[in-house]
């Protein structure tokens, strides 16, 4: 029997890191696709033209993004239970205490740094998955 193909929504203003992320993801395990979109409204908006079956099994979101920074995304779903079962994790180049508490308060089980090294990003992109089979 075929395994079903799953998919990540990753939102990054930034094309060059939203390529890293999706094409380790991709080579990493090949029954998982990543959409992406450009910034935190427009993630919210394709969450919520999602059929219920449709919804991603990981939603990943860089923390400065345009129009709807991580914490705010999150802000949005967590009082949502559609939303509540998929895990959210925040990848940044913003380390700052602050933004970190922002996101784990509401709703994200991880914060990653942005990596700098092919051997972080495996890492990252490992526990990504390992989220994601998590639903």
């Amino acid at each position: 029997m075929a395994e079903k193909l799953k998919y990540i929504l990753l939102a990054d203003d930034d094309t060059e890191d939203q390529d890293i992320l999706k094409t380790a993801i991709e080579d990493a395990d090949p029954l998982t696709r990543v959409q992406t979109v450009l910034d935190g409204m427009r993630a919210v908006k394709h969450l919520a033209n999602c059929a219920d079956t449709e919804l991603p099994c990981l939603i990943i979101l860089d923390y400065k993004m345009p129009l709807l920074n991580a914490a705010e995304v999150l802000e949005k779903l967590f009082g949502d239970a559609r939303y509540r079962a998929i895990p959210k994790v925040v990848w940044s180049t913003s380390m700052q205490p602050e933004h970190i508490k922002q996101c784990l308060d509401k709703g994200a089980v991880q914060y990653f740094a942005k990596p700098n090294k092919a051997s972080e990003l495996a890492l990252m992109v490992q526990q990504c998955l390992k989220y994601a089979a998590a639903i």
